[in-house]
């Protein structure tokens, strides 16, 4: 004898409805949710990597601030306020330079000073302590006929060390030039 196939009734049909929207919704809740964060990430990702490239491939400076972070890795504290403010990094096994320079005020030139651990006393007229070589990575020229000024901040390891030229040709409006070097 067969058994006929019997139609479900409505409410069975209902419970079965009931059963595959929730396979549904749980499998868009497993594999959905973790596959569209894998993508949006991958996205960031790859931008953040566009964004690197396109700054390490810079061969000179660029006109902008750098990072906080490469500030205060650098100890390279901009004063508020500064103009014309451009910068320069880069890195090998050895050691790593970040090279900024910026348009202040006097008085900002004596809080950039201090708070790199100096003051303007520490300035040798007539010093440039920015090496030849540095002064060529990013085409900085220091020609006579200006009123330089100079000096080399050391610290121990693995802090910083800033070489700091400054033209006081006006004084109302240096123009700071750093070469900050930290080595691993």
């Amino acid at each position: 004898m067969s058994v006929l196939h019997q139609p479900a009734s409505p409410e069975e049909r209902r419970h079965m409805i009931r059963r595959r929207v929730l396979t549904a919704i749980v499998i868009v809740l497993l594999i959905g949710i973790p596959a569209g964060y894998l993508v949006i990430s991958a996205q960031q990702s790859r931008d953040s990597g566009r964004d690197k490239e396109a700054e390490s491939s810079v061969t000179g400076l660029q006109d902008s601030w750098p990072s906080r972070m490469k500030r205060r890795v650098f100890e390279v504290p901009i004063p508020a306020g500064s103009t014309e403010v451009a910068y320069f990094e880069t890195s090998n096994w050895k050691s790593s330079r970040l090279y900024v320079e910026f348009t202040t005020s006097g008085t900002g030139l004596d809080d950039f000073l201090y708070d790199v651990g100096t003051s303007r006393s520490a300035l040798g007229p007539g010093d440039v302590t920015i090496s030849a070589r540095d002064a060529d990575t990013v085409g900085w020229e220091f020609p006579p006929g200006r009123d330089w000024a100079a000096t080399t901040h050391r610290q121990a390891d693995p802090r910083p060390t800033q070489d700091i030229t400054v033209d006081l040709t006006d004084p109302a409006v240096p123009r700071v030039y750093v070469v900050s070097t930290a080595t691993p």
